[in-house]
């Protein structure tokens, strides 16, 4: 290959689009697509439950307690006779339900005391903060169990203790990202022009945290879920017999001895897609890192360049370009 080839190609790599070179990486990651595939399959396998599971996961067959793994029961039946395949599928539901449902709580809430923290004022910026400190400096267990305790049992109550333990370090890591952007060229340029405090959240801060939220709440969701199922297991989740991965490892520890398999199920349940998140996790985080994406641009920075694009990409000028390089 001559030169100016090796040059063309190169400065034509330099012009993917960023969006096709990010996901160019990701595919790249075993690791991340491993992750990404058990959790597809997981989620793929909750919502066809009542398809795939064959069995009521509520019904009881005192005849067939404890009964051993078969074609009709694959991972055997429990102490009252329940299908334990049907009761992991159906718990994956209610399991990774919640814990999205929570992760998705504790974004929203960290995210909008972390930029209102960020961008309105050192009086708002410390009440928000100081409150954050307070929730951090409490044990994270202790606190949850005073707010469930509070609340009372329930999905919605546990969902809502999640969210309460979990917002301040979020709230603060956004706080640290929204206040280096806002003394970027770009921001100062929006706040020139007159742009409303809105406008510059939703226009210019809010589409660069973007990937940093992702992947914090993709890499937190494995942590979340241990939440979750942790509650529950403790007897603050939902009440029997709903079936829930952690309330089904609570149920099983009675009989440790006698059926050790009804703790094997749903523990290797939530160790599996806490693995499989935090894969994914890494890999977002890979893919989003800030040091193998020199070069690339930022969304508001692309926003504002993005009338020169055209003109910079034909093939002409990037032939031209090339000449020149190579004549230099």
């Amino acid at each position: 290959m001559s030169t100016s080839e090796a040059a063309l190609r190169q400065a034509g790599d330099a012009i993917v689009p960023q969006g096709q070179r990010v996901l160019r990486r990701f595919l790249r990651d075993r690791s991340a697509m491993i992750g990404v595939i058990i959790v597809l399959l997981v989620v793929l396998a909750a919502l066809l439950a009542p398809w795939l599971a064959g069995h009521d996961p509520t019904l009881t067959d005192f005849r067939n307690a404890f009964a051993s793994p078969s074609r009709s029961h694959p991972f055997g039946t429990d102490n009252l006779g329940r299908d334990e395949f049907s009761r992991i599928l159906h718990g994956a539901r209610l399991s990774l339900g919640m814990a999205v449902t929570a992760s998705l709580g504790i974004t929203l809430v960290g995210v909008g005391l972390g930029l209102v923290a960020g961008l309105y004022g050192r009086v708002v910026a410390t009440i928000i903060m100081r409150l954050a400190d307070v929730f951090l400096a409490l044990p994270t267990l202790i606190l949850a169990l005073v707010v469930v305790g509070l609340l009372g049992q329930g999905l919605r109550n546990l969902i809502i203790t999640i969210v309460i333990v979990g917002w301040p370090s979020y709230a603060r890591i956004v706080r640290g990202m929204t206040l280096q952007l806002r003394e970027r060229g770009f921001v100062e340029a929006a706040r020139a022009l007159g742009a409303s405090r809105p406008r510059i959240v939703l226009r210019h801060v809010l589409p660069n945290l973007v990937g940093p939220i992702v992947v914090l709440s993709t890499l937190d969701m494995g942590r979340v879920l241990l939440a979750v199922s942790g509650l529950s297991f403790l007897g603050f989740g939902i009440s029997p017999p709903t079936p829930e991965w952690g309330a089904m490892l609570s149920d099983a520890k009675t009989f440790l001895d006698q059926a050790p398999q009804l703790l094997v199920w749903p523990g290797l349940a939530i160790t599996v897609m806490v693995l499989a998140f935090n894969l994914t996790g890494d890999g977002l985080r890979d893919m989003l890192d800030p040091r193998t994406l020199q070069g690339m641009p930022s969304w508001a920075e692309r926003h504002h360049r993005r009338h020169r694009l055209g003109a910079a990409s034909s093939p002409d000028s990037l032939r031209t370009t090339v000449s020149r390089r190579t004549a230099d």
